[in-house]
């Protein structure tokens, strides 16, 4: 690791933990198995075993793993290990390295966030020297920045787990403070299927992509209504839900009428609404508005709906359990919400285990070339980590 100027100090071993971290190119679209195997070895060399949850192509794996008492519902500590894509971003350093200077240590993962995961595995001997009255649970995913995809074959398993989870910590990069709430995602990928026809004759044809740009237009009417109708809530630094509509493709030649055009858009919907809410009024246009116009010239055309990832957003009441043990730890009485989601979610909705999001790292930092966090946020999530095993040892888990 390269050092430019002083930084506040960090253990020696979170640091050796981060750098290995880093160097495996975990982006969504390569393998995480080398990751995996290494996290694996690591525990299994403190007598700790672990099960190892593959994908159907056996190419990933989820890792989860319980130290402390075996026959008690704990505390789960869970990260991704996917990263995104460096492509087209210009890094002025080696983004699967580590490097630090004026108090941040730059690589890809470092924020989102194999940062917290390296400062879990470095507590590992602390919460095996602990008589843990509760045990700490270790979940690791993967596919998480492609739509929370890896952890849905963890959460089959853990369904069956004769002991689950009390409680979540899902460490996405919050500077540590402690989130309860955030919003759900689905997304949809709309194939138009239109007639093709010389450019010179086009009421022999039918434009697909003109009737993809009307249903744009539908979908930023849609949109335009909710800051109008609700709800809202101003908990959310965008208070209310959102519609967007992303990468567009269609038409061949200008002189050709299209057949074919299709795009994917998303809805961003506050925890207790619906995406179906939505989706359900641009269905009804495409059917009611676009098709019978489509049909009139050719009853073959068509406007086909592909569902995309998506999940469920957050909501634990700001008064629940894990909320209040997070804020004690912490010392604030402060909880917030994110429009940007998490496995938080999934964890709550599919196996209810109540969750918050809390990591070291800013969000403004993830994705983006020279990703960093700053050395102070590993120091303060370190510490927590450092109080909950703490208070494992001292008293068990609040209930409610």
């Amino acid at each position: 690791m390269s050092t430019t100027s002083e930084a506040p100090a960090l253990d020696s071993g979170l640091i050796a933990l981060l750098e290995r971290l880093i160097s495996f190119d975990t982006t969504s679209r390569n393998s995480n198995l080398d990751l995996i195997a290494f996290v694996q070895q690591y525990l299994a060399d403190f007598n700790i075993a672990s099960q190892i949850v593959h994908d159907e192509s056996g190419a990933k794996a989820n890792l989860y793993a319980t130290i402390g008492p075996q026959d008690r519902r704990g505390i789960m500590l869970s990260g991704h290990t996917d990263v995104v894509p460096v492509d087209g971003q210009d890094w002025t350093t080696d983004p699967f390295s580590v490097v630090e200077k004026d108090h941040r240590l730059y690589g890809r993962g470092t924020a989102d966030m194999k940062g917290f995961i390296a400062c879990v595995l470095a507590k590992v001997p602390e919460m095996l020297q602990a008589p843990l009255l509760n045990p700490i649970h270790i979940a690791l995913s993967y596919d998480e920045e492609i739509g929370c995809i890896g952890v849905r074959r963890l959460l089959d398993v853990l369904r069956d787990h004769p002991v689950t989870p009390l409680m979540g910590i899902i460490g996405e990069p919050s500077e540590m403070k402690v989130i309860n709430a955030h919003k759900g995602k689905q997304g949809w990928r709309a194939k138009v299927r239109g007639r093709a026809a010389h450019s010179a004759y086009p009421v022999e044809g039918v434009n697909a992509v003109e009737m993809a740009a009307e249903l744009i237009c539908h979908i930023r009417r849609v949109y335009a209504d909710i800051p109008e109708r609700g709800p809202i809530d101003d908990g959310y630094r965008v208070p209310h839900s959102t519609l967007h509509v992303g990468p567009i493709q269609g038409g061949r030649a200008l002189n050709i009428v299209p057949d074919s055009c299709e795009f994917s858009f998303e809805v961003r919907h506050l925890p207790e609404e619906s995406a179906q809410h939505y989706h359900q009024q641009i269905l009804e246009f495409a059917e009611q508005t676009l098709l019978p116009q489509m049909h009139k010239v050719d009853p073959e055309t068509s406007i086909v709906f592909e569902p995309l990832a998506g999940y469920p957003g957050l909501q634990t009441p700001a008064d629940a359990a894990v909320v209040r043990f997070c804020q004690k730890l912490l010392g604030s009485d402060v909880s917030e919400k994110i429009s940007f989601g998490s496995e938080a979610g999934l964890f709550s909705d599919q196996v209810k285990i109540p969750c918050v999001v809390c990591g070291p790292g800013s969000i403004l930092q993830a994705h983006r070339p020279d990703e960093y966090i700053k050395t102070d946020q590993l120091s303060q999530c370190w510490n927590f980590i450092s109080n909950i095993i703490t208070h494992l040892q001292q008293s068990p888990l609040p209930t409610d």
